[in-house]
């Protein structure tokens, strides 16, 4: 076959009545030609006008089984919604919502009103707010509190997150000057009250939530800065990072920032809570009225589906067992080893693969020297691109020739599913 041979777009596109097959034809005859040309036959061109045209609507953002182990993982989407914040969003999503109106007086309302009093109720804070991620509370927090002033922080908690996310350029943009105190690995309470000055702002803490500093290390306490904080009237801004609303080893709590004395506390609504992406600040009134009022707030307000799902995970917390039970996230870091490896014999079982045990992991940027002992089904590693491209795709880690399926991040309801994907791979 030679290029001359092809037909022209239009005739092409006259073999389907889709709306769309213009474009999808011209499509299929560049890559024809192209294969052509490079001595290849380019098959029927009305079966490939037809998967052009399925492709042209398959939704890219898809549902996927994480069989990876990580349980915040943030390629994968970070948390899972609970089944009580999926029914908020459905609720609120498929229609019309209060959500700046107040029913009661039938006046204008205010978003942050929906979530404020659960969070106090919380967190133990006087007021709170909701912004679209962590990056977006903290850099609210330092452009309200601290534009044209100086930030003191210490060396050793100038982190960088996930996609170069770095705690000095968020200062920068804050409009807010950083001043360095301490060394790497060790910061002393001293060394804060020896930087404060007539320009100085605010005190900035950082959880180092996605490493740790192991030796011969030193970083003040929440209640020690908090006290130099107060001598020297400054605010103490915590950024906790993940943020937890349960008790976590090595993982600080809002409300334990807020009772050591932090007078703002910034932490994510993904990740270790559990919910969706969301940046929350808790704390004094005062303070948290200053963010609410800042223009920077109304282009990092959170919108109403963020709100429904935050609403519907918070709910949760108000029954310590219910969360436990009803969170994905809490559910997998608490689930027993022993249900996790039934669940890989089972899945072994059906899919023809082995039982391997494993290490899970945390994931998220959250505590990252915990092992979470896990099982795995292993299969063979050349499975591991059919089940990414399958549906639902299946994401699992390839090690030592194998492709790992690990059962702690996979649920009972998924396992069918995953081993009809493994049934289907050619």
């Amino acid at each position: 076959m030679e290029p001359r041979d092809l037909p022209s777009v239009n005739e092409l596109a006259r073999t389907s009545d889709d709306p769309l097959a213009v474009d999808a034809a011209r499509r299929v005859i560049d890559r024809a030609r192209v294969e052509i040309l490079a001595g290849e036959e380019p098959g029927d061109l009305g079966e490939r006008l037809l998967e052009e045209l399925h492709d042209s609507r398959r939704a890219r953002l898809r549902r996927v089984l994480n069989a990876t182990g990580v349980i915040v993982h943030t390629n994968l989407g970070r948390a899972p919604l609970p089944d009580e914040a999926m029914e908020r969003l459905r609720e609120v999503g498929s229609g019309y919502s209060n959500l700046e109106y107040d029913l009661g007086s039938g006046t204008r309302g205010s978003r942050q009103d929906h979530i404020g009093g659960i969070l106090r109720r919380l967190t133990g804070a006087e007021a709170a707010l909701v912004v679209n991620n962590n990056a977006a509370a903290v850099l609210l927090a330092l452009a309200a509190l601290a534009e044209g002033r100086e930030v003191v922080v210490s060396r050793g908690e100038l982190i960088e997150i996930g996609d170069g996310f770095r705690i000095p350029d968020v200062l920068t943009r804050s409009g807010a000057r950083l001043v360095e105190v301490g060394t790497t690995n060790r910061t002393r309470a001293a060394d804060y009250e020896r930087a404060i000055g007539p320009e100085t702002g605010l005190l900035l803490r950082v959880h180092q939530s996605n490493f740790r500093v192991i030796g011969f290390a030193e970083q003040p306490a929440t209640a020690e800065l908090a006290a130099v904080a107060a001598r020297h009237g400054l605010p103490l801004v915590d950024d906790l990072g993940s943020g937890v609303l349960t008790q976590l080893p090595d993982e600080p709590s809002a409300r334990d920032a807020l009772a050591a004395g932090a007078d703002l506390v910034c932490f994510s609504g993904d990740k270790l809570l559990g919910g969706p992406q969301a940046g929350i600040v808790v704390g004094r009134s005062e303070l948290v009225e200053r963010l609410r009022r800042h223009p920077l707030q109304r282009a990092l307000r959170a919108d109403k589906l963020t709100l429904a799902a935050l609403e519907g995970t918070l709910v949760l917390y108000l029954d310590p067992v219910r969360a436990l039970r009803e969170v994905p996230v809490l559910r997998m870091l608490a689930e027993p080893t022993e249900a996790v490896h039934a669940r890989a014999i089972r899945l072994a079982e059906l899919t023809g693969g082995t039982v391997e045990e494993t290490v899970a992991r945390v994931g998220g940027g959250a505590l990252p020297l915990a092992e979470l002992p896990s099982f795995a089904c292993a299969l063979d590693e050349g499975l591991a691109e059919p089940l990414r491209r399958g549906e639902p795709p299946v994401v699992g880690v390839v090690r030592d020739g194998h492709l790992l399926l690990d059962c702690r991040t996979l649920s009972d309801a998924e396992l069918d599913e995953a081993a009809a994907a493994v049934a289907a791979c050619p």
